[in-house]
C-alpha cells in the first residue's frame, strides 16, 4: 500500500513539474514572436513587455530546478524515472536560454529603430522566427507525447534553420560592404539573427532530450552543424 502511495506521489510531483515546463515553453514561444514583432514594428512597449516577461521565465526555471532536485532527493527514482527528471532539468535550461535570446532581441528595438534600415531583412527574420518557434513547439509536443519520430523530425530541421541564418548573414555582410551606412544596422541585425539561430539549436536540444528520455540513447554531441558563418567571416577578412 505504501509503495502505491510513493509511486502516485512521485507521479503527481513529476506531473506538476512537467506542467510548469509546458507553461514555460508557452511563455518562451510568445516571447520570441513578440520580440521580432516589436523589432519589425518599432514597438517599444511590446519590447519592454518581452524584457519584463523574462523574469517569469527565469522564476519558473528556478522553481523547476528546485522541485526536480527535491524529487531526486526524496523519491529515489528508478533508471527510467531518473532519465525523465534529468531531461526535464535540461529542457528547462534550454527554455531559459531561449527566453534570454528573446530578451536580447527586445533590447535592440530602441537602438535599431534609430539607424538606417536594410530592405528585406525584417521579413527574413520573421520567417526565420516562425520556422524556429515551429521547431520549439514540435519539440515540446514530442516531449509531452513521448514521440521519438517527431523529435527526430525536429532535429532534422536544424540544418535548414542554420541555412536560413547563413543566407541572412551573407546578405547583411554584402549590404555592409557595399554601403558603410548599413554597418550599424547590419551589426545589430546579425546579432538578432544569431540569437534566433541559437534558439533553434536549443529547440533541437529539447528534441534530443526527448529521444534520450524515451530510448536511453544519449544525444549525439557531434551532430553536424550547417552554420558556416565562421568560415565566411574569415574568407571576407582575407
Amino acid at each position: 500500500m505504501s509503495g502505491k502511495h510513493i509511486v502516485s506521489a512521485f507521479d503527481r510531483d513529476l506531473e506538476s513539474i512537467q506542467a510548469k515546463v509546458m507553461r514555460m515553453g508557452g511563455l518562451v514561444e510568445a516571447a520570441m514572436r513578440d520580440a521580432v514583432q516589436a523589432l519589425e514594428t518599432s514597438d517599444v512597449e511590446l519590447a519592454e513587455k518581452v524584457r519584463q516577461g523574462d523574469r517569469a521565465i527565469d522564476a519558473l526555471n528556478e522553481t523547476i530546478r528546485q522541485e526536480t532536485a527535491q524529487l531526486l532527493a526524496l523519491r529515489a527514482p528508478n533508471a527510467i524515472d531518473l532519465r525523465v527528471i534529468l531531461s526535464v532539468m535540461s529542457i528547462s535550461g534550454s527554455l531559459e536560454r531561449i527566453g534570454d535570446y528573446a530578451k536580447n532581441i527586445a533590447k535592440r528595438v530602441t537602438v535599431i529603430s534609430g539607424v538606417q534600415q536594410i530592405n528585406g531583412t525584417y521579413g527574413a527574420l520573421r520567417r526565420m522566427t516562425h520556422f524556429v518557434t515551429g521547431m520549439l513547439s514540435d519539440a515540446l509536443d514530442s516531449y509531452i507525447q513521448r514521440d521519438v519520430d517527431l523529435a527526430r523530425d525536429v532535429t532534422d530541421r536544424d540544418p535548414e534553420a542554420d541555412q536560413m541564418y547563413n543566407t541572412l548573414f551573407r546578405s547583411l555582410l554584402t549590404h555592409m560592404m557595399e554601403d558603410h551606412r548599413n554597418i550599424a544596422a547590419g551589426m545589430h541585425l546579425h546579432f538578432i539573427a544569431k540569437n534566433i539561430e541559437r534558439a533553434g539549436d536549443h529547440a533541437t536540444a529539447i528534441a534530443e532530450q526527448t529521444v534520450y528520455m524515451v530510448t536511453g540513447i544519449k544525444p549525439d554531441e557531434d551532430r553536424p552543424r550547417a552554420d558556416t558563418t565562421t568560415t565566411a567571416t574569415m574568407e571576407s577578412d582575407l
